[in-house]
């Protein structure tokens, strides 16, 4: 199962929840969105895993890839996958 999680800030990551999914032969990517990093496409993921972060909802202002990353949430929720 191809499981991509989205990461907010460097110092975010999965964890002890890492070892778990590489172990059960999981194949793990993600999208660093405080890099700009683009998200895959829907179709290519099984399973979505949405970190935290500092930032808030309505703080598009100084984290503008909010929105985008509302759409992407949607979009994956919309195919299953989350």
């Amino acid at each position: 199962m191809n499981i991509h999680y989205l990461q907010h800030v460097p110092f975010e990551e999965l964890g002890s929840i890492e070892p778990e999914l590489t172990a059960k032969g999981h194949q793990l990517t993600n999208t660093q969105l405080y890099k700009n990093e683009p998200f895959p496409a829907v179709d290519s993921i099984d399973w979505l895993i949405v970190m935290g972060g500092p930032m808030g909802i309505n703080d598009e202002n100084e984290y503008p890839w909010l929105k985008e990353e509302r759409d992407y949430i949607l979009q994956v929720i919309d195919a299953g996958k989350i």
